[in-house]
């Protein structure tokens, strides 16, 4: 396994400048453009409740959706080297977030709901287990502050 220091980078450039810049609350868009090398250009915006686009990410979506791919790809990892044969994984993930009077806020909890579908029976139980080692090595859910819950459903093709 590759240990030490991982590096990432990006560029994020504000597109919403109507003409008159951030002179007014209502007066710009929140909408922004992320670029990555060799990757697919990602168009952002705000949460539409905060005046942002509904149709482009915004940041509190790309969070869920970070969380809940990395806790697939931690827990495809820990199936592969347990001989549990995962064929297939939809997750319904969600997050809670709450806003103060002063205008900040923080997420209270995110849940995944990962459902699962392995190979044969016998593989049920282990399969289900794995979650909890999978979300031992999400390194996402390492890095956040709020509780990452995982209730997942596993069953057979048959």
């Amino acid at each position: 396994m590759n240990t030490g220091t991982h590096h990432y980078a990006l560029s994020m450039e504000w597109t919403g400048n109507l003409g008159t810049g951030t002179d007014h609350y209502r007066s710009y868009k929140r909408d922004h453009r992320i670029n990555i090398d060799g990757k697919p250009e990602l168009l952002g915006s705000a949460d539409p409740t905060f005046r942002g686009d509904p149709g482009r990410h915004n940041p509190e979506d790309l969070l869920v959706a970070a969380l809940s791919a990395c806790h697939m790809m931690s827990y495809l990892h820990v199936c592969a080297i347990n001989g549990v044969v995962v064929t297939a994984y939809v997750d319904h993930a969600t997050g809670t977030m709450e806003t103060a009077s002063d205008g900040s806020g923080r997420f209270l909890e995110v849940i995944l709901h990962p459902a699962v579908m392995v190979r044969d029976e016998a593989m049920i139980t282990k399969a289900s287990e794995l979650h909890h080692k999978a979300h031992e090595l999400c390194f996402i859910a390492n890095s956040v502050n709020f509780p990452v819950r995982c209730v997942p459903s596993t069953r057979t093709e048959r």
